[in-house]
């Protein structure tokens, strides 16, 4: 499904990140997994890995970072074929705490959620165009749909990633697609000791289940694939938002 393609997945050590770098090198892909900090989880990941593919550690939020991480993806494999922008950071904070919201927390979320997923697209797309059947997959939440997250920075800058998946699929066609996937609750390392908070703000769960990081990696490597879809938001929420 994926033989020879080369795909990059940013935040690809834990959670959402390593299950489908994981999915996609099975399914015969050789994934590039990017990390920032987690290194012995992104090793952890990597060994997991059915082709061989690359380690890569960049700082997202840092362009120069991100542009030597795509040449080197490029000096190792020649090409790439898809973008997954998985790489995200949170804060967790009472929604109606506004004076907690201070503006460290409004940057490190929006330099990261936001500019970092833009800096990843811009640096790719040269390289994207080149392909025959390219695509980008820009990992979003439900957050950015309904406001309720782990706090309103945190919704912010999701409803942030899916304004730009809109915008850019009018830029990127018809030689890129690009579309958004919108998770509801799903069971990360984000909500360890939080899950109380997790589960009151999902609701009344349709399935009455939480999704796994691997249903959510099972939806990417899907949404890369679909040649119909592009400037999409697709939720995947057990039917959390009905």
């Amino acid at each position: 499904m994926f033989k020879n393609k080369v795909v990059l997945v940013t935040g690809g050590a834990t959670g959402i990140g390593s299950a489908t770098c994981i999915k996609l090198s099975s399914l015969g892909a050789k994934v590039v997994v990017n990390y920032s900090k987690s290194f012995q989880e992104a090793q952890d990941t990597y060994n997991q890995l059915s082709n061989p593919g690359m380690l890569y550690q960049a700082d997202i939020s840092d362009e120069r970072q991100v542009k030597e991480m795509i040449l080197a993806c490029i000096q190792k494999f020649g090409k790439l074929d898809y973008l997954v922008n998985n790489a995200g950071i949170t804060h967790q904070l009472a929604i109606d705490n506004f004076d907690g919201a201070t503006d460290e927390i409004w940057d490190k979320l929006w330099k990261t959620n936001v500019k970092g997923t833009f800096y990843c697209i811009k640096a790719t797309v040269p390289y994207l165009k080149k392909g025959e059947d390219s695509a980008i997959v820009n990992v979003g939440s439900v957050a950015g749909i309904t406001g309720l997250g782990s706090s309103v920075p945190y919704a912010v800058t999701k409803s942030a990633v899916h304004g730009l998946t809109k915008s850019l699929a009018f830029s990127l066609a018809p030689d890129i697609r690009i579309n958004s996937i919108a998770p509801g609750a799903v069971g990360t390392r984000w909500w360890k000791g939080n899950e109380e908070k997790m589960e009151a703000l999902a609701g009344n769960i349709l399935l009455k289940r939480i999704s796994t990081p691997e249903d959510i990696a099972e939806t990417i490597c899907y949404t890369l694939l679909q040649k119909s879809l592009t400037g999409q938001i697709i939720t995947v929420d057990n039917g959390q938002t009905m």
